[in-house]
């Protein structure tokens, strides 16, 4: 018997590792969400196009991602505790929490089962922190979700999944509901009408040939005409030095709203990172500098600037 039920744990667990490390499934998941990410965000291909002459790579697939970003609202039902589940059961890991007061946001990132997959980064508006009214009209398009979406799904099919990236949870706004929404919190007129569409991906600048810092990269971007959020200035850097971020400014699209009215607003954009060695491993030839030598995590700091790309002040400088 005891015999038995050692077998028993030991098959369990060897059926957990294989879906974990289904990486067949995880590819066709970043597909789904990348595909769709790349026609609505047209400086993608413009960089990626831009970048094959310069030499920087010979193909797209040389790109290293960085890592994914989504945004959620912190409600019963969804938010981080119902996202994240996506991700750890594909044998991503949670780490480091993050708080950003003045944008009443939480978040985390996730460090993937393997080193050719990006990491995530969830954040989640804390919706209980705004004002009444705010709440009430985001309680509006949520209220009518009383269970999971992400327990209704079979997270072992990558087709549904991937789907569900871009599914309609709520209904779409009105556009002064969206506005006024924007009036208090840009980060939650963004959700309540993009839903969790990916807010961006990330170039590993670190890892380009003769363009692996960020002065390099920023310049060779904005010579091919890409606007850079330049809050907090246009390389965010930790304050240990060796995390270094930019990204371009969201890209304005036509958005049809409920009330029947269309009109301009920011979709997602493009994040670039330069991870410098940790200082144990700086003296390290660039050849064997692997991701384990170089600084990991995130940065509140960055971060929050990095939010902005979304926000009015950046992207009326697209117009």
């Amino acid at each position: 018997m005891q015999d038995f039920i050692i077998y028993a744990e030991l098959t369990n667990i060897f059926l957990h590792l294989t879906k974990i490390f289904d990486m067949d499934a995880l590819d066709k998941i970043m597909d789904a969400l990348f595909t769709p990410y790349r026609e609505r965000v047209p400086d993608v291909g413009k960089i990626i196009r831009a970048m094959q002459p310069a030499g920087m790579i010979e193909k797209e697939s040389d790109i290293e991602n960085d890592h994914v970003a989504f945004r959620t609202l912190g409600v019963p039902n969804l938010g981080i505790a119902s996202f994240e589940k996506i991700f750890l059961y594909y044998g991503y890991t949670k780490e480091d929490p993050y708080f950003f007061a003045k944008k009443k946001l939480n978040a985390y990132w996730y460090s993937p089962p393997s080193p050719n997959y990006p990491r995530i980064f969830i954040s989640e508006l804390r919706v209980g922190d705004l004002s009444a009214d705010s709440q009430q009209l985001i309680h509006k398009f949520t209220a009518p979700i009383t269970s999971d979406p992400v327990d209704k799904m079979d997270l072992d099919k990558p087709d549904q999944v991937g789907a569900f990236f871009h599914q309609p949870l709520w209904d779409l706004p009105t556009f002064a509901e969206y506005e006024a929404l924007a009036a208090e919190s840009e980060y939650a007129a963004w959700v309540i009408y993009n839903r969790y569409y990916l807010n961006h991906y990330t170039i590993s600048v670190h890892q380009l040939a003769d363009f692996s810092t960020l002065e390099k990269f920023n310049a060779f971007l904005e010579s091919i005409g890409v606007v850079l959020n330049s809050a907090g200035g246009k390389i965010k850097v930790s304050p240990d030095g060796l995390l270094r971020q930019s990204s371009s400014v969201a890209k304005l699209f036509m958005a049809q709203f409920s009330c029947g009215t269309v009109h301009e607003i920011p979709g997602s954009y493009v994040e670039f990172a330069e991870r410098l060695p940790l200082p144990e491993f700086r003296d390290l030839p660039k050849e064997k500098l692997t991701r384990a030598h170089r600084r990991e995590g995130f940065e509140a700091g960055n971060a929050d600037k990095i939010f902005e790309s979304t926000f009015r002040e950046q992207t009326q400088k697209e117009k």
